[in-house]
């Protein structure tokens, strides 16, 4: 007999939709990313408008002053629709952006650490099954073998 994991009405919530809050990227995309040398170097290529903020293999420093960003400079906040709506924001780069942010968000303590939005209460009491849901939504952009 073939179990299926959507017989069971608790696995077909998989999680929150984003709602641009930033947070991932406002925590994690600074110091913490670490592009592959390939991306630098094509970067360097064909986008040096992202290439002018790596130094040395890493990223996201003062074109000019060297210092190293404590946010992604390519993060945006998003013009509000009205006065008491939320901040919402963007990535410049969204196309080009690091394979870091590609596969972000990859565990669930990762999301609970960057008060990522998306994470629900039954997600923190049952973090083994959100892993699982997590996995399921990110499968489409991680790499072929990415555990």
């Amino acid at each position: 007999m073939i179990q299926c994991s959507f017989a069971n009405p608790a696995n077909w919530r998989i999680m929150k939709d984003c709602n641009q809050c930033g947070k991932c990227c406002i925590k994690y995309g600074g110091g913490d990313l670490s592009p592959a040398k390939n991306e630098i170097d094509l970067w360097e290529i064909f986008n040096p408008e992202i290439f002018k903020f790596v130094k040395n293999g890493e990223i996201w420093f003062d074109p000019e002053s060297g210092v190293r960003l404590k946010k992604c400079p390519f993060l945006e906040l998003a013009p509000k629709i009205n006065s008491l709506a939320p901040n919402k924001y963007t990535c410049s780069i969204y196309l080009d952006r690091p394979e870091d942010c590609r596969h972000y968000p990859s565990l669930i303590p990762e999301m609970i650490r960057d008060e990522c939005e998306m994470i629900e209460a039954i997600d923190l009491d049952k973090p083994k099954q959100a892993q699982r849901r997590l996995d399921l939504l990110m499968k489409g952009s991680r790499p072929p073998g990415y555990s």
